[in-house]
């Protein structure tokens, strides 16, 4: 049996229309399409990233999460295994009607544990999300937040941090 060439994709990897830097490493069992990939990203198997989400420089996503359209990861993240992240608050009456997709902001070298669910909210910069935890509103910048849903339980000194 004859391998295809080395430049041939890879049929373990589904990939329309992304930008994806020559430098990011993306592993087999990924569905990505219509995403930004930035240089020396990491994005693991089972992975998938949706139309519109973006996954900064030196950020690693690990596998089994899920970013939904309107999901930006800044620089330097780490994102747990199985993290989940939701475009609707699902404040709507009726189901299917008035869909309003809602953005979710990952700021600079934040850390999320495995097993969050992130609704649509905005991670400040050095933030670290617990595993397992619901974030539900807006994180500050260096706060360390954990729990269903997620509360602060301390804020890190940001002038000790790049």
């Amino acid at each position: 049996m004859k391998r295809p060439p080395a430049s041939a994709p890879s049929p373990l990897k589904k990939s329309r229309a992304c930008k994806i830097d020559p430098t990011a490493k993306i592993m087999d069992f990924t569905n990505l399409y219509e995403c930004e990939v930035a240089a020396d990203a990491f994005v693991g198997p089972f992975v998938e990233i949706q139309r519109g989400a973006k996954v900064g420089a030196r950020s690693r996503i690990s596998s089994h999460s899920f970013l939904c359209e309107g999901v930006t990861v800044g620089s330097d993240c780490f994102v747990g295994h199985a993290v989940m992240f939701t475009n609707d608050k699902y404040d709507v009456p009726l189901p299917n009607r008035e869909y309003k997709m809602r953005a979710t902001t990952v700021e600079d070298f934040v850390r999320i544990g495995s097993n969050a669910t992130l609704l649509p909210v905005k991670i400040g910069r050095h933030a670290i999300i617990g595993a397992g935890a619901v974030v539900t509103k807006d994180v500050p910048a260096g706060a360390v937040v954990a729990g269903v849903p997620a509360r602060v339980l301390k804020t890190r000194d940001l002038s000790k941090l790049p």
